[in-house]
């Protein structure tokens, strides 16, 4: 079952909320709750310290929920010379896949198809590069049992892992593996309910209007009451967002784009691909495909001015760009009408890039992956750049500096050897008595969700008609995952939402669970 003190939802939020505004400082308010926000509230929680921590909107509301769902070992950026960033993000994701979220967490084969728009030499460099990798998850200590060696593969084998690939001039491929998140929201939920676990008051749908060193003008999106937090340390995880708040912060957002695809044109695919994109060096589309009938074919890297909104639209230029990729080995052609849904997300990146010598701005996919924590002269702290892999310890480092600068009495961070809810070894996951989906979203919390059928059998039942995701799910999201209205069910807690045919299929189910939610407890 889940922990009492784990357990989210509007009650709790109600009660904390009106404890925390207008009420004795806590020690740190941290803003935004995406994955480095909800990351730094449980790290400085689990040190000892008060934590309120507010999103303006729901948990994993900004690019969070929009990433390619993998925990990558740092090749890329070994490859662009970044060897700090490529260790440090092996070093994070064997701490998610062997101690703090092996159910949501595991290992994902890709294949490198080996067509005749690869030359030998690089192939060869390719190689290399998939050994290096192997190195660095050495390096970082990650078992062996955990992420298996890159090897060349055969005709024969590369088609039986992508049996979608044209088989003309094809050469054979080259497999690698590296960690694949079960879906990057559940993550940054399980992020916030470990922290409410350690005391924090995590609050959704309350807007910083203006930050201070010692708190926040807030306002309650449910109500509009405005009203102030007191903190003897503010912490900025906003991400894209963070320069709005605070003054002097430079970020370059750089948009990147997803396909949703069904599964079922492309046929089987017991491995995800890396397709090289024709022209380019160490630039590769991803095809990832999902346990719940879909495929992700991404991403884009492009830049983005102007105004930041709230939910990045798609343009058709980048889905133009991924079907042109993906046709370039597919044995079958994918058409336009075959993409069911599409999603695209910012990431914040630091604008440290010189701009090129001709004058022009440098490449958003030139700019590091490092992030960086920064002190206004009021002394909010912010922390922004890096990714999704390291945000366990972009938070560490944002917590240190709020440590340090406002001298608070607090312990070292945990968080390296801190299971989040649902996390246990292999062993006692593959021993849970629950459908493997469920145990890959839920960890030893699955139990739980599946007996919330026991008393009502309808609660059994898919949303919509060959959905995976049961109205039980639902209702333990309202019940302890702090889900509020049909979005936050939707797009968060489940990602019905990224087909929107799937969506209005879902919506009357949703709705009227929602309209009988004061049954649901809480």
């Amino acid at each position: 079952m889940s922990h009492p003190d784990s357990s989210l939802s509007a009650a709790r939020r109600s009660r904390e909320l009106a404890a925390t505004v207008g009420g004795p400082a806590v020690d740190v308010l941290v803003v935004g709750l995406g994955a480095t926000g909800a990351g730094a509230a449980l790290d400085a929680a689990a040190r000892g310290l008060s934590v309120a921590a507010i999103d303006a909107h729901d948990l994993a509301f900004g690019t969070s929920r929009w990433s390619s769902k993998l925990i990558h070992g740092g090749l890329r950026y070994l490859a662009s010379g970044q060897l700090d960033v490529a260790h440090e993000s092996a070093v994070e994701r064997g701490v998610l896949m062997q101690r703090t979220a092996p159910h949501l967490v595991r290992a994902q084969p890709f294949v490198l198809p080996l067509t005749p728009l690869v030359s030998r030499g690089q192939a060869a460099l390719a190689s290399a590069g998939f050994r290096a990798g192997d190195g660095l998850r050495l390096a970082a200590r990650t078992a062996r049992a955990a992420l298996p060696p890159p090897r060349r593969l055969s005709p024969v084998e590369t088609r039986h892992l992508a049996p979608a690939l044209r088989p003309a001039g094809l050469r054979g491929g080259l497999l690698s593996w590296d960690g694949r998140l079960t879906d990057d929201a559940r993550l940054v939920t399980a992020l916030a309910r470990t922290a409410a676990a350690h005391g924090a008051r995590v609050l959704t749908r309350v807007r910083a209007l203006g930050l201070t060193a010692t708190g926040a003008r807030v306002r309650d999106e449910l109500t509009g009451e405005e009203g102030e937090i007191r903190a003897r340390t503010v912490v900025n995880a906003t991400g894209v967002w963070a320069g709005g708040l605070v003054d002097g912060i430079q970020v370059r957002p750089s948009r990147g784009t997803h396909l949703v695809l069904r599964a079922a044109p492309l046929g089987p695919l017991p491995a995800g691909l890396h397709i090289p994109v024709p022209g380019e060096s160490n630039r590769f589309v991803l095809v990832l495909p999902q346990d719940d009938g879909r495929v992700y074919v991404g991403l884009t890297d492009e830049p983005v001015t102007g105004a930041i909104p709230d939910v990045p639209e798609v343009p058709e230029t980048d889905i133009g760009f991924l079907l042109d990729v993906l046709g370039s080995v597919l044995d079958v052609p994918v058409h336009r009408t075959d993409v069911v849904g599409a999603f695209a997300g910012l990431r914040p990146l630091l604008d440290t890039a010189p701009d090129s010598p001709s004058g022009g701005r440098a490449r958003t996919s030139d700019i590091s992956r490092r992030h960086a924590v920064l002190t206004s002269p009021d002394g909010v702290i912010t922390v922004v750049g890096g990714k999704l892999t390291t945000y366990r310890r972009m938070a560490q480092d944002a917590v240190d500096t709020a440590v340090r600068v406002h001298g608070l009495a607090a312990g070292r961070c945990r968080t390296a050897a801190l299971p989040l809810v649902g996390a246990a070894p292999q062993a006692v996951l593959a021993a849970v008595r629950a459908p493997r989906r469920l145990v890959q979203r839920y960890g030893t919390e699955a139990p739980a969700v599946l007996a919330l059928a026991d008393g009502d059998p309808r609660l059994a039942e898919p949303v919509h008609p060959g959905a995976t995701v049961t109205a039980a799910e639902l209702v333990w999201a309202v019940r302890h995952e702090g889900a509020l209205d049909a979005c936050d069910l939707l797009d968060r807690r489940t990602r019905i939402g990224l087909v929107p045919a799937d969506r209005a299929a879902a919506l009357d189910a949703v709705d009227a669970l929602l309209a009988g939610a004061a049954a649901f407890g809480g």
